[in-house]
């Protein structure tokens, strides 16, 4: 009987990474994506402009919570913001950040539930799977 051969240098095409740079960069956006307030503000946000007080009350954190994560999301250039006067608009920086937004909530909504929310205290969360998972969950 014919065994497999092993893949060798030969046989492996190239991978062309990004640079370092790109990678880090790429790292600290996703490690900012992960924070759950931050989360709330971004989903907030793919409808329209809206207020740091506004995003307060749809994001559920303090008015200074949301201005220090706004700053970060600034910072990172995943929310831009349209000042008049003393007022400031926060709105999603571009295209890719919304693309980004729309398609993870896509692939939440057709894959298991790592963290069900207890239906009598929706902030509170637990870390089991559902025991019902369908064909589509086994990859995972």
């Amino acid at each position: 009987m014919n065994e497999p051969t092993p893949a060798t240098a030969e046989t492996v095409p190239e991978r062309v990474l990004p640079s370092e740079s790109e990678i880090l960069d790429l790292a600290d956006v996703f490690g900012l994506l992960g924070d759950p307030g931050r989360m709330r503000i971004l989903l907030s946000l793919i409808p329209g402009p809206l207020m740091v007080s506004e995003l307060s009350s749809a994001s559920g954190l303090s008015r200074s919570a949301t201005s220090h994560a706004l700053r970060l999301l600034r910072a990172h250039r995943v929310v831009e913001a349209q000042r008049s006067g003393r007022t400031a608009l926060y709105q999603i920086a571009d295209g890719h950040v919304r693309d980004f937004l729309e398609l993870g909530l896509a692939h939440v909504n057709h894959t298991v539930l790592v963290h069900q929310v207890d239906e009598e205290h929706p902030t509170a969360q637990t870390n089991c799977r559902p025991a019902d998972t369908d064909s589509r969950h086994a990859a995972l």
